[in-house]
């Protein structure tokens, strides 16, 4: 004979809740650390206005006045942030207002940055020589197209950039970018 009490074996109930609790505890622990993270990794969504215009913005983000950009020097090119964050210069011309079209700072060739070079009167791409003309037509290869433009309005003191959907006036034709 046997004298053993016999040992109850938990419910299936009581386990289900058990894995539970621990799922959920595991989740949001892991929701919770993932979560800063992935708000750093996806760029916040631009207001944009009409026809997908957005504000010229400096290099931390803040909107640029009007006035800063038009109290410079006529023939300044003044270097913001553009659409997509894309650096874009912006030219005061002689009679202290913005030039309707802004030229987008990445060499056709590779993508590369580069100055405006005063004293030649042309923007010169560091990487591999590309050379651009005040009106971003290219002077000098491998660049193969001209540098993207886009559209800029002063309008109460803000700055606006759209994307350039007109014909190309540098060469006639539709934009290589649209």
């Amino acid at each position: 004979m046997d004298n053993s009490i016999p040992i109850e074996s938990p419910s299936l109930s009581r386990r289900q809740l058990l894995n539970f609790i621990t799922g959920a505890t595991v989740a949001v622990t892991a929701g919770a650390a993932l979560y800063p993270a992935g708000k750093f990794l996806i760029a916040p969504a631009e207001k944009t206005g009409a026809g997908g215009a957005i504000l010229a913005k400096d290099i931390l983000g803040k909107q640029i006045p009007a006035s800063q950009i038009l109290a410079e020097p006529p023939q300044t090119r003044a270097l913001v942030a553009g659409l997509a964050g894309e650096p874009t210069y912006l030219i005061v011309k002689e009679d202290h207002t913005l030039d309707r079209i802004g030229l987008v700072d990445n060499c056709t060739h590779l993508g590369c940055t580069f100055p405006w070079n005063p004293l030649d009167q042309q923007f010169q791409c560091p990487c591999h020589g590309s050379r651009y003309a005040p009106d971003g037509s290219v002077v000098r290869g491998p660049a193969p197209l001209p540098l993207k433009i886009v559209q800029v309005a002063v309008i109460d003191n803000s700055i606006l950039i759209s994307p350039w959907t007109e014909t190309d006036p540098r060469t006639g034709k539709k934009p290589w970018w649209v």
